[in-house]
């Protein structure tokens, strides 16, 4: 059973690592943007250059949405560069700066910008992106954007400090104060639940409850996921859904959805659930999955609410008409809303120079100081609309606004059994007198573990679903030097002070292989006695690499209960973490995939899952060729779409990859692969294939780049290409990896981001028909005992061609 000490020590690592994440994300921005220049910004896909407004409208609460495009007054093309920004990203609308000289900014200069314009990212295509800005509240000017202006990516710091401020509650809950503990130690703390315990290792995991005879609503469920639905029914406390790539994970979900919520015999009380994900899409996917389900013979509609800003939401009207926001918008004066929204967006085009007649011209002086006084006016008037009671009647006295405000988001709340948020959404004051009986939360193995506990304070039973075979949570607090020189010690900063680094290195550390610092841990643990404290105990991933298997038990010690381990990093996560110490006992595993080929998925099967993962007989030898839109091809063609697996072997090419940069640490490209998977994606297009069946991943945002200036203006923006971690998730027809390492360094082959088997495991089980390799094999071969293997295999499966360039 974990001790009050091992608890404090977990505790204790959690809030360090939040620390070092929290100074690493505002270094990362905060230097960058006040120090650097906008043609490294652009680099870097931190800001967009020389935009223009495309249109400024009203969206649901009042909030400007400003769209911005590239005009073709300042650019020859209007498609965005590559670049970092996605839905939900915290983004800041300035003047444009210049692309040569470096913008140095006062500090209280800094400051008032900071508030000026800033807002989330709502929407982002290959020509626009759009700015959801909060209403301002001071100066009624705040909101008037420049002609030429550009949009900056921020630093966010906000999930970070509700996890801190979460781990503070759940410590307060299940340790004393210290002696001499301040007084700010006597706040609120939750009450301590059997799971809690469990989930920490103070009291064993409760025995399941058989249940005997169980219906299922959906009669196409396969045996492992009948199995995981069961088994999620039976435990009392936690159980986590291992759901490898296109075995249905989310499909299993609604099932247990449709079972918790649904009066049957095994379930007398419909519960009452949460359901949380890692980001927004994800619980966007399962509330489309909930808004297509069939009414229910008998009784009403399971009624949910999605909680979340309207600007991170999926722009789905199913998705949108079910958020907090849109119900508490549909009131008895809906329509009156509506008419102050249509003058609103008549009075920001206007003040753009986009309003009929305006010509391009903006109004100015006396006559635009009035104009923004009067959008400051209406924007308030409509917030009102989302403030009023249920009767429908509205109050102008501010003080009352938030009071009545919280007696409608309590009586939209109050009726809905299901309630969907991201776990920090769930921390938000919406919910914060709502409990419920079971959360659930997916994609939990890409999620921090201090992320997970915000929605589990509130609910009695936990379920995680996830994939701890793909890639982890995003961590940015890793040091991505290279040791050089053993003497080098990294330091964790103590103060947010301007850190000494300087900004071409932090620069360098945006796309570097973090695989490239691999003593790291143990630097780190000599440096720190925390993390000296269990620096020579083994990790808990071999624990997971071998399904946890059960320890034997010592005497007088149970064998059900494993002692609370401090992580060592933020991405070992609770999902990871539950294994290492229960065991199989708190999983099951979904085995039938319906994604991939046969050929495809032997690989990851064998040395991912091992050998448990099964192709369906629907998906097991569909090929190309089998899509609706191929017609009858040449031999030729035949050829190339008859092919499940192929390998482009750049071996003796000297194909070597380049850095971006005049250092070894930027981010690697490699031209000659960029133009043999153009010849291969040419080819793949003439033999039938769309350019929307295609998407290219590789692991290097400089390959990217290349790869969109190439293949877009020829093929056009529906063809996808992203690094791996954005395509996690994603699935196409046919998948051409470009594995860019090339060197010619005898003593030590470098292969950076290969080295993670997870990123290739995304990688390789995103294609559905046709997966091509692109890479030099003398180099991967020579990462890891993994990459040999995986290149053994590619040689004896894949269709091995010469990529020498004619």
């Amino acid at each position: 059973m974990s001790s009050e000490t091992q608890l404090r020590i977990f505790f204790e690592r959690q809030h360090k690592l939040l620390q070092r994440e929290r100074e690493a994300e505002l270094e990362r921005y905060t230097l960058i943007l006040s120090s650097s220049s906008q043609k490294l910004l652009e680099q870097k896909g931190l800001a967009l250059g020389s935009l223009s407004v495309a249109n400024v409208t009203v969206g649901l609460g009042g909030r400007t949405l400003v769209e911005l495009e590239r005009s073709t007054a300042y650019h020859t093309s209007t498609l965005f560069p590559s670049h970092q920004f996605r839905p939900g990203d915290i983004a800041r609308i300035e003047e444009n700066a210049s692309t040569s000289a470096k913008k140095k900014i006062a500090k209280n200069t800094e400051e008032k910008q900071s508030r000026e314009n800033e807002g989330v990212v709502y929407k982002v295509t290959d020509t626009r992106i759009v700015i959801a800005l909060d209403s301002p509240d001071s100066n009624a000017e705040d909101a008037d954007i420049p002609e030429r202006c550009r949009v900056v990516r921020l630093a966010n710091t906000v999930t970070i400090d509700r996890m801190d401020e979460t781990l503070d509650q759940l410590e307060r809950a299940l340790l004393p104060a210290a002696d001499g503990a301040p007084e700010s130690k006597k706040k609120f703390s939750p009450p301590v639940t059997p799971l809690m315990r469990a989930l920490l290792g103070l009291s064993e995991i409760s025995e399941r409850t058989p249940i005997k005879d169980l219906t299922f609503f959906d009669k196409t469920l396969n045996p492992s996921q009948k199995d995981a639905v069961r088994f999620a029914l039976e435990v009392p406390e936690v159980a986590c859904i291992h759901g490898p790539p296109g075995t249905g994970k989310t499909h299993t979900l609604i099932e247990i959805i449709r079972q918790l919520t649904t009066v049957t015999s095994v379930n007398p009380k419909p519960l009452r659930l949460l359901i949380c994900g890692a980001s927004n899409l994800s619980v966007d996917n399962i509330m489309e999955r909930l808004l297509t389900l069939p009414a229910p013979s008998k009784g009403d509609r399971v009624k949910f609410t999605r909680i979340g800003h309207p600007a991170r939401v999926m722009a789905h009207e199913g998705v949108l008409d079910a958020t907090l926001e849109a119900k508490s918008y549909r009131s008895d004066q809906a329509a009156l809303a509506r008419d102050v929204k249509n003058e609103l967006d008549i009075m920001l085009n206007t003040l753009s120079g986009k309003g009929k007649g305006s010509k391009g011209k903006r109004p100015k002086g006396a006559e635009r100081k009035k104009m923004w006084e009067e959008v400051r006016s209406l924007r308030k008037e409509s917030a009102n609309f989302l403030k009023h009671v249920p009767n429908g009647l509205l109050t102008t006295d501010p003080c009352r606004y938030r009071q009545r405000e919280g007696q409608v988001v309590q009586a939209v709340l109050k009726e809905s059994q299901i309630v969907l948020a991201t776990c920090h959404s769930a921390g938000g004051r919406q919910l914060r007198y709502e409990n419920f009986d079971v959360v659930i939360i997916d994609e939990a193995t890409q999620a921090f573990e201090a992320v997970c506990w915000i929605p589990i304070l509130k609910a009695k039973k936990l379920i995680l679903a996830g994939d701890p075979k793909q890639l982890p949570p995003t961590v940015l607090a890793v040091s991505k030097r290279k040791k050089k020189d053993s003497k080098v010690v990294p330091k964790v900063v103590q103060a947010p002070k301007a850190p000494e680094t300087s900004v071409v290195d932090v620069l360098r550390n945006l796309d570097i292989d973090e695989s490239e610092s691999d003593d790291e841990e143990e630097l780190e643990a000599k440096e720190d006695p925390i993390f000296a404290e269990t620096a020579d105990v083994d990790d808990e991933r071999p624990l997971i690499e071998e399904e946890a298997k059960e320890i034997p038990a010592k005497k007088g010690v149970s064998n059900k209960l494993v002692l609370i381990k401090p992580p060592r990093s933020l991405e070992t996560t609770l999902f990871d973490r539950l294994l290492a110490m229960h065991g199989p006992r708190v999983k099951r595993m979904l085995n039938v995939q319906y994604r991939m080929h046969k050929r495809i998925v032997t690989f990851p099967s064998r040395k991912m899952y091992d050998s448990k993962l099964q192709s369906h007989p629907s998906v097991s030898n569909r090929l190309l060729r089998d899509l609706s839109n191929i017609t009858a091809t040449a031999d030729d063609d035949d050829e190339i779409l008859s092919t499940p697996v192929v390998f482009f072997d750049t071996a003796g090419c000297e194909y070597f990859e380049r850095t971006e940069g005049d250092t070894d640490e930027g981010s690697k490209c490699n031209e000659n692969e960029v133009t043999v998977v153009k010849n291969w994606v040419d080819d793949l297009i003439a033999a039938g294939v769309l350019p929307s069946q295609i998407a290219i991943i590789t692991p290097y945002q400089a390959q990217v780049t290349l790869l969109t200036s190439l293949l877009r203006p020829i093929h056009g923006l529906e063809i996808e290409i992203g690094t791996v971690d954005s395509m996690q998730g994603r699935e196409k027809d046919a998948v051409i990896i470009s594995l860019v390492r090339s060197n010619d360094k005898p003593m030590k082959r470098s292969v950076g981001f290969l080295k993670d088997k997870r990123r290739l495991n995304v990688a390789m089980t995103r294609a559905k028909r046709h997966l091509c390799v692109v890479g030099d094999s003398s180099t991967v071969q020579h990462g890891s005992g993994y990459l040999k293997s995986w290149m053994t295999w590619l040689e004896n499966n894949a269709d091995v061609r010469y990529a020498g360039l004619e």
